[in-house]
């Protein structure tokens, strides 16, 4: 493989990129290409060259672009005085660190000590990429996974890669810790994207397609069909597709149509009957089913039976684009077809809302949301096999550089071959295991009073939060509910609850995030049903967005009005709580509740609120908290030793946090990092981070918990809540994170979810100095630890009543 490649592709970044500047990344990009996961993944595909395949990224590559911004931070003194090693680039071969000076080694400021967040996240999808190229993992959970890493991808570009374009053409100086240019970063993410999308069309199209078509799910090319299924298809085309089709004419009187993001088109090259050759334009649409399902022994009573029939082992699967190329032909009549591709753009949809002008922010985010669907092209992908000309046709229409196009083998779109993840095949996918449902004796109000109840989703089931609600929502009792709603889904049973609420009299107030990404049409549907009934909506703060989980309810009871505060660390939406793992904490405590009120105050009127009593808000108190914290447990383990920090969320990318752990580490603390996406720092750099270890885990379950533990001289002191380690949700949101307050429950997550998790060495991956991850691996003699599937069943067989045995 030429590892240079990139540049050679690339001629407009390097030309940004001159003398000994150009020479330094062609090394650094050689040195990288075998190192950590890529020597397991990466060095599958080393024969791709610079126009190989390529294909197509719950939460949470939506990331504002503003967050490559950090603060510088204060310092511990004696934490600084610690030695570092003054060739940390050479003691650990990464070449990031060469260019680290004793002097910015010392004040933890050089670049290199900061992982570039782009390329972490690409290390992330990497490891969901690694899931399904799983030989021991059921055939549809494969599928499953490859659709995942593909969609994943998509929002990948069309949010960041999106950013670093623009950063790029306005020549914007680097703004993030590790200082990495926009050149490099493209020129290192177009590599790393074609490495592993090769991956990923290889693995479908000689092993997974192969393998589930000896199981019956069999896809198929249309000249594979049988005389029967053809013409069964011929009339289903002509009767029910055609009518949908435009074709579209590109003519000096027909500009160049204008191509929505992320949908399939293809672009024809045809001939008149004098010789003449024009171009042309079809979309497909978007509200078709994508796999046709065509019944092989039998003809179909009706076009119905082409959807998902329940084993599918007498049936052929079909891609609609398949059937739509077979037909182009009629679509022009007295014309000739020469030739066709199928194609795929992604744009920008990192669209920015003017909230200081806008007057009325329901209708600017309307605006928003039809603006995305027709921002800047970012990517351009081609199926395999496109002619030349047609693909220099769209790379001149679309004013596209050769960097953003990228070829694809196998079926473009892969994420919507995620429906046939629906099909009634048990045996081809794990085991679908319910959570466990808390029963309560008495009323949620009686039992709160006795004592807090901790839930942990999928391993629990997410319906007593429902009940909780709407037990509010009918008891005469209860005078006011207040609830956050950021991303709900569809059919709501939150909302419905709400809306009783309210035709039953109470006071409802529903803090509704319009700007929730890619949730903007749902969640402004749910908007004005509520407003509709009378809720009190309202839609946030300007220049901030509300991502904290919370729902205050207020009772008037014999001894006076009590208040009762669900805060959680997952979304309330009861579909993806059977696939994220969250927790939610259910409380009567009169400071947390006192809190969550005047949060709310904050939320819905005008109201600076300085100091929190025990909760951690974003952003008056979560960074200067979360600081604090760990200030205070390294002066914990001077005076008594034993520091340890445990801290498990989705992204660590805050360069002022960053830089306090390493000086946690430099003191002795113990630091273990359960990060399960984006991580900036570097674990293991002799004299800075050998006391920080980083993990990984990806699974059945999305990991979605945010949980903070600090020794605390053996007191322990535990936070879950809303918030990751990012500069956006400590600065930039409003968000929450509780403390446990209760000595069993706290116990359940250190040892048991924590514990279990630092201990996972089925579905965990541990992370290098380079930024590189190795997946662990069960050592002969170990016990196999699957903390996903122990929670599970710790779940159903021993918690009754929300608590467990330490």
């Amino acid at each position: 493989m030429n590892k240079l490649f990139v540049f050679e592709q690339l001629p407009c970044l390097q030309a940004e990129l001159s003398g000994e500047q150009f020479a330094m990344s062609q090394k650094k990009i050689a040195g990288k290409s075998g190192k950590g996961k890529a020597g397991k993944i990466m060095d599958k595909k080393e024969e791709i060259s610079s126009t190989g395949p390529s294909d197509t990224v719950s939460d949470n590559v939506s990331d504002n672009a503003t967050d490559n911004t950090a603060g510088e931070g204060t310092q511990q003194d004696k934490a600084a005085e610690a030695p570092v090693p003054s060739e940390a680039g050479s003691v650990l071969n990464i070449p990031e660190l060469e260019t680290c000076t004793p002097a910015s080694l010392q004040e933890l400021d050089c670049p290199g000590l900061y992982i570039n967040r782009e390329i972490n996240w690409l290390e992330f999808n990497e490891r969901v990429l690694e899931c399904a190229l799983d030989p021991k993992a059921p055939l549809l959970e494969q599928l499953k996974f490859l659709c995942i890493f593909c969609t994943n991808l998509d929002e990948f570009f069309m949010v960041r890669v999106s950013n670093i374009i623009r950063q790029y053409r306005n020549a914007v100086t680097p703004t993030g810790p590790d200082r990495m240019s926009s050149a490099r970063q493209l020129a290192e993410i177009r590599r790393r994207v074609m490495n592993l999308t090769g991956i990923c069309q290889d693995h479908w199209r000689k092993k997974l397609s192969l393998q589930l078509a000896d199981r019956g799910l069999k896809f198929s090319h249309y000249d594979e069909l049988s005389e029967k299924q053809r013409r069964y298809l011929h009339d289903y085309f002509n009767n029910e597709i055609y009518p949908v089709l435009t074709p579209q004419a590109i003519d000096p009187s027909h500009p160049f149509p204008t191509i929505s993001n992320l949908s399939l088109n293809f672009l024809i090259l045809l001939k008149d009957k004098s010789g003449q050759k024009l171009f042309a334009r079809v979309r497909c649409p978007g509200n078709v089913p994508r796999l046709i399902f065509v019944p092989r022994g039998k003809k179909g009573k009706s076009y119905a039976e082409l959807g998902l029939v329940t084993n599918m082992r007498d049936t052929d699967i079909l891609l609609f684009e398949e059937m739509v190329q077979e037909y182009l032909g009629t679509l022009f009549p007295g014309y000739e077809v020469v030739s066709s591709g199928c194609f795929r753009i992604t744009r920008n949809t990192d669209v920015e809302i003017e909230e200081d002008e806008a007057d009325d922010l329901l209708q600017a985010v309307k605006d928003l949301v039809d603006q995305r669907r027709f921002g800047d092209v970012v990517r351009l992908e081609t199926a395999h096999g496109m002619p030349a000309d047609l693909r220099e046709f769209l790379i001149k229409k679309l004013r596209l550089k050769p960097y953003q196009v990228y070829t694809v083998r196998g079926p473009m779109a892969f994420s919507d071959l995620m429906a046939l993840y629906s099909a009634d095949r048990p045996n081809l996918k794990l085991d679908n295991v319910p959570g466990h449902v808390l029963h309560l004796e008495s009323t949620f109000f009686a039992r709160l009073r006795e004592g807090d109840i901790l839930l942990h989703h999928p391993y629990e089931s997410f319906t007593p939060i429902l009940d909780f609600i709407q037990a509010a929502a009918v008891d005469p009792q209860v005078i006011a509910i207040k609830q956050t709603l950021y991303r709900v889904g569809n059919n709501s049973p939150i909302v419905k609850s709400l809306v009783e609420a309210r035709r039953r009299g109470k006071q409802v107030t529903a803090v509704v995030e319009l700007k929730a990404r890619f949730d903007e049409e749902r969640n402004i549907t749910w908007a004005e049903e509520l407003e509709a009934v009378g809720v009190n909506v309202v839609y946030g703060i300007v220049g901030m967005k509300i991502h904290a989980k919370l729902c205050l309810v207020v009772r008037r009871e014999e001894q006076g009005v009590t208040r009762y505060v669900h805060i959680g660390t997952g979304n309330y939406n009861p579909n993806t709580a059977k696939i994220y793992t969250d927790m939610g904490l259910l409380t009567c405590n009169p400071d947390i509740c006192a809190d969550v009120t005047d949060l709310f105050n904050v939320m819905t009127g005008y109201a600076r609120q300085e100091h929190f009593r025990r909760i951690l808000v974003s952003p008056v108190s979560m960074r200067s908290g979360l600081l604090e914290l760990i200030r205070q447990e390294v002066e914990m383990h001077r005076e008594f030793g034993g520091g340890e920090i445990i801290l498990k969320c989705n992204q660590l990318v805050d360069k002022e946090l960053i830089k306090t752990l390493y000086q946690a580490s430099q003191a002795g603390v113990r630091v273990q990092l359960v990060v399960r996406g984006i991580c900036c720092l570097r674990p293991g750099i002799p004299g800075i981070s050998e006391n920080i270890t980083v993990r990984s885990i990806v699974g059945r379950y999305l990991e979605h918990v945010r949980a903070y533990w600090f020794r605390a001289g053996g007191a322990g002191r535990l936070y879950i809540g809303s918030a990751d380690l990012m500069p956006r949700n400590l600065d930039r949101r409003i968000e929450v994170c509780v403390p446990i307050l209760d000595e069993s429950k706290k116990a359940y997550i250190r040892n048991h979810v924590l514990g279990w998790q630092l201990a996972d060495n089925q579905q965990s991956w541990e992370m290098q100095a380079d930024g590189s991850y190795v997946r662990v691996v069960q050592k002969e003699g170990e016990e196999a630890v699957n903390a996903q599937e122990m929670l599970l069943k710790e779940a159903i067989a021993v918690r009754q009543d929300g608590t467990v045995a330490d």
